[in-house]
């Protein structure tokens, strides 16, 4: 990745966040976190017996039964991701394109880390043949891969990966011993809950999988950082998870002790955290969806988002039209978006796309006003694109994707 000499450009330190909800948070779980705020004694490294039982208790409504000895708690999924590559050694395997804070966390550990391309249908899981020859190139060339990171509701790309496509990709990589993580942060924001499968491949190699889940992704504001990670069955599973809470001390990583009871309360999805999170996931889906209408509208690329709050385009079929504005590569297209669309808009390759493909993730959170108080009636609103503020919105992303699809077709040579 290109280094650039904006505050704006670091690979790491201005890297893109997790995209942000963007809402109010509810009512109770402030009240949660007002009670503890005057606890004083801090949480065990690894989480407390609280925290752990609700987590347990999360993913056993999730088909994925766990006892407490096999789980641990950290201040957010990239803490929980540095100590398990550290833990596992070798070399990291992700999908191209993959979330911007994976590939990070291996390299400050010296780890080399490879890209492997995924199929035109879904991001998040790697193509099976594709991660075959990766897998053979890698160690021909000296390395070691050992673990595999992957998403089956994935950021950037907003998709769901298909479960005979996460099964073949799981099978492929067991035959090569390799051991997979997989990043469930999303699996709880499905814009189509009932008409959409998600497995988790810890349904399907119980012995070779942790599962890794960022609670802001759906339960708890960015502020208040805590996720969760499940280890594997057997014993290979149990000294993983030894030798992670020895990293995360060594980190000094703890959830903190305020946080951790609202997490546990939020991670028991009562009705009025479960209330607030379907009726947020729905508002996201809605945006998101008209956010791909006008993408598509304009000639652009994107695949239909099916989770999260962000959509992933490829405006390459109008790079004519963006040359025109000096625009050639996924940075320049990233500081023109933000520029126009007053709004990030973090250029593909930093998710592991190349440069030179005009790649971006739009977030919808940017799209819901800028205000407490109109993020709050987009979500109370039974019509929310229809509120001017939205509107307003989504109109400034139109008329800047509808310019450029009309310079690209002027320019368009005759057939």
């Amino acid at each position: 990745m290109r280094w650039t000499d904006g505050e704006g450009h670091g690979p790491v330190r201005y890297g893109p966040r997790l995209p942000e909800d963007g809402l109010p948070v509810p009512p109770e779980l402030t009240a949660v976190l007002a009670a503890a705020a005057e606890r004083a004694d801090e949480e065990p490294v690894g989480g407390g017996p609280e925290l752990l039982r609700s987590a347990c208790d999360y993913w056993e409504r999730r088909g994925l039964p766990v006892e407490p000895g096999r789980v641990a708690a950290g201040p957010g999924a990239p803490a929980l991701l540095l100590a398990l590559t550290a833990a596992l050694g070798g070399d990291v395997l992700v999908p191209r394109p993959c979330a911007a804070w994976w590939a990070p966390y291996a390299r400050l550990l010296g780890r080399g880390v490879f890209h492997v391309a995924t199929p035109a249908e879904s991001g998040g899981v790697p193509d099976p043949y594709a991660l075959l020859e990766t897998v053979r190139r890698v160690r021909a060339e000296g390395g070691d891969p050992r673990l595999l990171v992957l998403s089956v509701a994935d950021d950037p790309t907003a998709t769901v990966a298909p479960p005979e496509l996460l099964h073949q990709c799981a099978e492929a990589a067991a035959a090569e011993g390799l051991h997979l993580v997989s990043d469930e942060t999303w699996r709880d924001t499905l814009h189509a809950p009932h008409d959409t499968v998600v497995l988790s491949p810890a349904e399907m190699l119980p012995e070779r999988v942790t599962v890794v889940a960022d609670l802001a992704g759906a339960l708890l504001p960015p502020a208040w950082p805590a996720a969760i990670a499940r280890f594997p069955a057997g014993a290979d599973g149990h000294g993983l998870h030894a030798r992670v809470l020895d990293v995360l001390t060594a980190l000094g990583a703890r959830v903190a002790g305020p946080v951790a009871a609202p997490a546990a309360y939020a991670l028991r999805e009562p009705e009025p955290v479960a209330a607030h999170m379907a009726a947020a996931v729905g508002l996201h889906a809605r945006v998101a969806a008209a956010l791909h209408a006008a993408v598509v509208a304009a000639g652009a690329l994107a695949r239909p988002p099916q989770a999260g709050r962000y959509l992933y385009a490829d405006l390459g079929p109008l790079r004519s039209a963006l040359a025109a504005r000096g625009v050639g590569d996924a940075q320049e297209l990233e500081d023109f978006l933000t520029a126009r669309l007053a709004m990030p808009a973090p250029g593909g390759h930093r998710f592991g796309d190349e440069l030179d493909e005009l790649r971006v993730r739009l977030s919808t959170g940017p799209l819901l006003g800028g205000t407490q108080a109109e993020r709050a009636e987009c979500l109370s609103s039974p019509t929310p694109l229809e509120l001017p503020h939205v509107q307003r919105a989504l109109n400034r992303v139109e008329s800047v994707l509808d310019d450029l699809r009309d310079d690209a077709q002027r320019w368009e040579p005759p057939r």
